[in-house]
């Protein structure tokens, strides 16, 4: 395995604060206005909940959920998608989130409103899924109609 920036960066240090690219973890992270703290990853199983730092080939980072652990491997989700991830094992996965930023004023991820927005956006998941899939019908449909 190759290491780069992120992983070297966290053997050196075990923690790395960063700030987020894209939308995927809104409304939690907010891109170029949050940022986030993870720790390296160690030998323990993530759980269902927690946020990782984790490699896609070639040399990709997402931040994404834990939304179930199964044996060998999670199955991992942004906040703000409705694609699952599967296959990611712990291999893959650099570091776990524990805190962030929001406005300037530190949260970690111990505190009881995040562990319930935590259970709650996976809770909502399907109903996130099944609303978005419906609107893209939707459009697709009244393209139609009006094309």
């Amino acid at each position: 395995m190759i290491k780069t920036g992120y992983e070297e960066y966290l053997a050196a240090h075990g923690t790395l604060t960063y700030s987020n690219v894209g939308v995927s973890m809104m409304p939690l992270l907010r891109q170029g206005r949050d940022l986030f703290t993870v720790r390296a990853k160690g030998k323990a199983r993530c759980k269902k909940y927690d946020v990782v730092l984790y490699r896609r080939p070639p040399a990709h980072y997402v931040l994404h959920r834990v939304i179930e652990v199964r044996e060998k491997d999670y199955v991992i989700l942004g906040d703000n998608c409705i694609m699952k991830e599967t296959g990611i094992t712990d291999a893959d996965i650099i570091g776990v989130m524990t805190e962030f930023y929001r406005d300037g004023k530190r949260h970690t991820t111990d505190e009881l409103p995040y562990r319930i927005y935590s259970r709650a956006v996976v809770a909502a998941a399907p109903l996130r899924t099944a609303w978005r899939k419906l609107r893209q019908k939707a459009g697709r449909f009244l393209r139609r109609l009006t094309g």
